[in-house]
């Protein structure tokens, strides 16, 4: 049984301030290597990248001596990315994850892989913690029970074949969840409860909160 990992790392990190967040190093170590890092130390057994085309000679340098890891160029979406890492993989499961959550432990990695085999699909995910308003036109319209609510996070792991179908069937759409994608077209996405630290890296700031975690 063979387990991939697709880390989409084809964004321009628009909102981090004219250089790509995935190479911003923490304590002398690039934010997307703390990801790998994670997935390398996992059941996982093979890794591809889908980059950026800016980036990869970059990625290449850093990822030299990375036996498991595979660079190609992403898309212009992430979803398109995702595809392209889909379409080289041969495996039985896959996860899919940020390259931007350096925080992501390999327990919860292997636990999602182990998880995966029983429901085919499922994602990563926290419980809603604060008290979520709708508004409209800057008036709240009511207050939503958080009760029900949960952060979506990755890595979000799926049966190989679900996944790949789900790609083809939606090509061309503009979807940011892969787990979204299974939920459009009818099929059951499971929660594995996932930590608060294993946030996603978008500003300045983010990496300051990063460093604290990762100290």
């Amino acid at each position: 049984m063979k387990i991939s990992a697709i880390i989409p790392a084809g964004g321009t990190s628009s909102r981090f301030g004219g250089k790509n967040k995935l190479l911003e190093k923490i304590f002398d170590k690039e934010v997307i290597k703390y990801t790998v890092d994670a997935f390398c130390a996992s059941f996982v057994d093979e890794i591809v990248i889908c980059a950026n085309p800016s980036i990869i000679d970059v990625l290449k340098e850093i990822f030299s001596d990375y036996s498991k890891v595979k660079i190609i160029a992403g898309g212009a979406s992430r979803q398109e990315s995702v595809f392209n890492g889909l379409k080289i993989c041969d495996c039985d499961y896959v996860l899919i994850h940020d390259g931007a959550r350096p925080m992501v432990s390999t327990e919860i990695i292997n636990r999602a892989i182990e998880m995966v085999k029983e429901t085919k699909a499922l994602t990563v995910a926290t419980k809603t913690v604060d008290t979520i308003k709708e508004v409209e036109n800057g008036k709240i319209i009511k207050t939503i029970d958080r009760a029900k609510l949960y952060n979506t996070q990755t890595p979000q792991a799926f049966d190989y074949s679900l996944i790949f179908e789900a790609h083809k069937k939606l090509s061309g759409q503009n979807f940011t969840d892969d787990a979204g994608m299974l939920e459009k077209l009818g099929y059951d996405v499971y929660i594995l409860d996932g930590s608060y630290k294993n946030i996603k890296i978008t500003t300045q700031n983010d990496i300051e909160i990063a460093k604290v975690y990762l100290k």
